[in-house]
C-alpha cells in the first residue's frame, strides 16, 4: 500500500558529486513509500523502478555502473512531506500515463462552468494518486491495469478500463528501435511502454460530447544546460501550420525557444514555467534533450498516427476546435505566478495518442520508449544526428 505520510524520518543521501541521485539511492528512498518493482535486460545493466501504487509510473533508471545515475526526477520533499495538492501531487517520475484533454470545453481537469486558471485546475486521481493492479511481472516486463469512471468539463460520463505493459529493452534491441546504428561503447538503458484505454461503457464516444486521449509525460531533472530538442517537419506554413505552439503559458521568450536546423530547442532549467507543443503535420515520432553536466543523451520515441487522426485540444480555454490539439509537448517548470513556488522544478517530454469515437469495447493503444545515452561524445555526437538531426555542437550552442 503506498504510504503518503512520511513512513520514514529524514533522507538520503541524495547527491553523487554531480546534481544527480545513485539509482539504488532512489529505489532504498521510494520503498519506504510503497512497492517499487524493478525490471532489467537480460545483462542486468539496465535498470528501471516502477511504483504500482502512482500509477505504475516508472519512477526512474540506470543504465548501471560505474556512474549509476538515476536519471527520473524525485519530488523527495514531497514524498517525506506527507501533504497532497488539490491541484496535482508532483511525485515525479520519468514516465506517467496521463489522460487529455487537459483544458476546453471536454477537459477532465476542470469542473463544469469554471474558469480555466490554476486554481480551479484538478488533476483527476486515476491519474494522480490511485493504484494500479498488477496483473503479471517476469523480470523485464511488467502489466498493470485500472478501471475508472470521469465526467468532463460538458457532463459526460466515461467509463473506461486502462492497460500499461513497461518493458526493459536489450541494448541491441534499443538501437534497432531507433534506426540507428549500434555502439557498444556506450551506457544504455531503454524501456517500452505499451498503453490502452478501452470503452467499458455501452454507448459510443461522440465527439459531440467529448474524446479522451492517452497522454505519457516523463519528468526529469532539470539543468542549467538542459536543453530539449524536438524535431519537426519543415514546410511552409501555408500548408503545414505554425511549426510550434508556444503560448501555452504566455509566448515562451525568444531566449527560451530557438528554430534551426528542423529542430526546435528549448530550454529545460526549471526556471521558467512554459510549454510548446507540436501538431500532428508537424510532428516527427521523436524528441529528446541533452543535459550538458551529466553529458547524457535523452531520447523518447512515441508512436504517431496516421495524417487523418485527430487529437484532442489541451489549452486551457473554450476552444473553436477541440480535436486539432498536439501530438507532442516540452514542459518547462518554474513559478505559476509572482510569489508562488514551482511544483519541482523538473523539466517534461510528453507525446499523446491520436482519439476517435471509441464504439463499445473499442480501444485506444498509444506506444512510447525512453532511451538514456552516456558516453565518448564522438559517439554521443554521432547518435544525436542520426535521431535527432543535430548534432551535440548543435545544441549547446542553441542559446549561446
Amino acid at each position: 500500500m503506498f504510504c503518503i505520510t512520511a513512513c520514514g524520518s529524514g533522507s538520503d543521501k541524495p547527491e553523487n558529486g554531480s546534481g544527480t541521485s545513485a539509482f539504488d539511492d532512489d529505489v532504498k528512498f521510494l520503498k519506504k513509500y510503497g512497492e517499487v518493482i524493478e525490471l532489467t535486460d537480460s545483462q542486468l545493466k539496465s535498470r528501471i523502478a516502477v511504483m504500482p501504487a502512482l500509477q505504475a509510473r516508472v519512477m526512474t533508471s540506470s543504465a548501471g555502473p560505474p556512474e549509476n545515475l538515476s536519471y527520473g526526477w524525485i519530488n523527495k520533499t514531497f514524498f517525506e512531506s506527507g501533504d497532497t495538492s488539490v491541484h496535482m501531487n508532483a511525485f515525479g517520475g520519468e514516465e506517467r500515463f496521463w489522460l487529455g484533454p487537459e483544458g476546453g470545453q471536454f477537459s477532465i481537469f476542470f469542473e463544469k462552468g469554471s474558469a480555466f486558471t490554476f486554481e480551479n485546475w484538478r488533476t483527476p486521481r486515476v491519474i494522480d494518486l490511485d493504484a494500479y493492479e498488477l496483473i503479471s511481472k517476469t523480470a523485464h516486463m511488467a502489466t498493470f491495469s485500472k478501471t475508472t469512471e470521469l465526467v468532463n468539463y460538458s457532463g459526460t460520463r466515461f467509463k473506461i478500463k486502462i492497460s500499461r505493459a513497461i518493458k526493459v529493452l536489450e541494448q541491441g534491441d534499443a538501437y534497432q528501435y531507433l534506426r540507428a546504428q549500434a555502439d557498444t561503447t556506450l551506457q544504455c538503458v531503454a524501456y517500452q511502454t505499451i498503453n490502452s484505454i478501452e470503452n467499458l461503457a455501452d454507448v459510443a464516444w461522440s465527439k459531440n460530447t467529448g474524446l479522451l486521449s492517452i497522454w505519457l509525460l516523463g519528468m526529469f531533472k532539470p539543468s542549467p544546460g538542459l536543453t530539449t530538442v524536438v524535431p519537426f517537419q519543415e514546410g511552409p506554413v501555408s500548408t503545414l501550420g505554425p511549426i510550434v505552439s508556444d503560448d501555452y503559458f504566455g509566448t515562451v521568450p525568444a531566449n527560451r525557444l530557438h528554430v534551426a536546423n528542423g529542430a526546435i530547442f528549448f530550454r529545460g532549467d526549471g526556471e521558467f514555467r512554459s510549454k510548446i507543443g507540436l501538431s500532428p503535420r508537424r510532428a516527427k515520432d521523436v524528441m529528446g534533450s541533452y543535459d550538458s553536466a551529466t553529458e547524457t543523451l535523452t531520447i523518447v520515441k512515441y508512436s504517431k498516427g496516421n495524417p487523418t487522426d485527430i487529437y484532442v485540444n489541451s489549452k486551457w480555454e473554450l476552444q473553436s476546435e477541440p480535436f486539432k490539439g498536439d501530438v507532442v509537448n516540452a514542459y518547462n517548470d518554474g513559478p505559476p505566478g509572482p510569489g508562488l513556488k514551482p511544483m519541482g522544478p523538473f523539466y517534461e517530454l510528453e507525446s499523446s495518442s491520436h482519439t476517435r469515437e471509441l464504439q463499445p469495447g473499442e480501444s485506444i493503444i498509444h506506444t512510447q520508449a525512453t532511451f538514456h545515452f552516456k558516453g565518448k561524445k564522438e559517439s554521443i555526437n554521432q547518435l544525436s544526428k542520426e535521431v535527432l538531426g543535430v548534432s551535440i555542437a548543435d545544441i549547446i550552442s542553441a542559446f549561446k
